[in-house]
């Protein structure tokens, strides 16, 4: 596989240095991406990054994942509005262990001479003096050069500190540590990196020496990704969808992937999926034959819970879409595992009682319309006008009397009972 040619055709190949192509083409090469330890999981703003390393990865080169757990503590302030609140050492080494987890359901780590490594740039930071990094670092590059950066210039308008002026000269030199240490050539990353990925060349130049009339280290960008409409990519309601599932839910991961536009499905199925081209075509063509399928966003949603979640937490994920969204049955909610529950009713709405309180409870009226709290339901009146209307569940199976006395319902798993009005839903457990 080409590796450029590859990012062509998918639309992942912003920006890069003259002869890297030649350098990719004439040997295995080592190249390594930052990520910002800022927090223990990686969110799908970082998926596009990841997905560069992987495809460097299966054209035969040596992927690195470079952990900033020095630069982490200052944060990079390329575009960003406000210097970032610093973390502490053991803060960033508990992020650094989420995140390798994480790239390992990307990455493999043990598959011979290209197998993926993971560095940490405070283990070579930490020793080194601020006299020596002035020495080693700082006099190599000019205060104009650095101040020609747009990120930089972005920031003088409200104010940097020397802190945050500092930033591209420390990524700079992990460039060039990398270089020395691990012979990397080449740094990859989101088009607003270029400014810092193009110091640490400048530093590698200026120090290693030009006498060969070519470069010795590259850089290589991939665009930034934005909706159809221009918004940024990777937000919900709720903020980062995070790849850890404590922070963001497999079914909210699903239904994230599930919820985007026809438009924007052909470039997010060619930047995130494994798919081939003729794959991904076909795709298209049979989704535009019936769009209201939704086939590109089902066939998106499953690849990546799937690879991120595991193919068990995708078929929860599709049992708990059946049980909100579809068709489901008693049987389909009688099926579901006791340790299935709470990823299944994840983001429901849900209710604990007593077992007292559900046995002073004289019909299903008083239980929905107590309970609930509101939620579904503001008085006994409301309940029983919906249950007269057809418009009440319980446990997928229609309420036919306001006056139904609670033992017509089975609870599942012995102490859950699933309430629904229309599309709201509202789980009671019991304990």
């Amino acid at each position: 596989m080409d590796f450029t040619e590859e990012l062509r055709w998918r639309g992942m190949l912003h920006d890069m240095m003259p002869g890297t192509d030649e350098q990719l083409r004439k040997e295995m090469t080592s190249g390594y991406i930052g990520f910002d330890p800022t927090a223990s999981s990686l969110h799908i703003g970082n998926l596009a990054t990841i997905m560069l390393l992987v495809h460097f990865q299966r054209a035969g080169h040596k992927p690195f994942a470079l952990i900033g757990g020095a630069t982490g503590m200052i944060g990079d302030p390329s575009f960003k509005a406000a210097e970032r609140t610093f973390l502490d050492e053991e803060t960033l080494r508990f992020n650094q262990e989420g995140i390798r987890k994480q790239l390992e359901q990307f990455l493999d780590f043990d598959c011979g001479v290209n197998s993926a490594e993971m560095v940490n740039n405070y283990d070579w930071f930490k020793d080194i003096g601020f006299l020596q990094f002035l020495r080693d670092a700082g006099k190599f590059l000019s205060v104009n050069y650095m101040m020609s950066k747009d990120s930089v210039k972005k920031r003088l308008e409200t104010g940097i500190s020397f802190t945050e002026f500092s930033y591209q000269l420390l990524q700079g030199y992990d460039f060039y540590h990398l270089y020395k240490n691990k012979n990397v050539r080449l740094q990859m990353g989101g088009s607003d990196q270029w400014g810092n990925i193009t110091t640490g060349t400048e530093i590698i130049r200026r120090k290693e020496g030009d006498e060969e009339g070519y470069f010795k280290a590259y850089a290589l960008t991939t665009p930034l990704l934005t909706k159809s409409d221009g918004s940024k990519f990777g937000k919900s309601e709720g903020g980062n969808i995070w790849l850890d599932a404590t922070k963001t839910s497999p079914y909210e991961f699903y239904q994230f992937w599930l919820n985007q536009s026809d438009e924007d499905l052909p470039r997010y199925l060619r930047v995130f999926s494994f798919k081939n081209r003729e794959e991904i075509e076909a795709l298209e063509s049979s989704h535009a034959e019936a769009p209201h399928l939704r086939i590109m966003q089902k066939a998106l949603a499953e690849e990546l819970t799937s690879r991120i979640h595991s193919e068990r937490a995708f078929q929860l994920v599709l049992k708990a879409t059946e049980v909100l969204y579809g068709k489901a049955t008693l049987e389909t909610l009688q099926s579901i595992a006791a340790d299935e529950f709470e990823t299944v009713f994840d983001g429901v709405p849900q209710t604990e009682i007593t077992f007292q309180e559900w046995n002073e409870c004289a019909n299903i009226t008083d239980l929905i319309s107590t309970v609930t709290h509101s939620e579904i339901y503001a008085s006994k009146g409301e309940a029983r006008r919906a249950i007269q209307q057809n418009a009440v569940s319980v446990n997928k199976v229609k309420v036919t009397s306001a006056e139904q006395p609670l033992t017509d319902f089975s609870l599942l798993q012995e102490r859950f009972l699933l309430i629904s009005k229309g599309k709201k839903n509202h789980l009671i457990k019991l304990k």
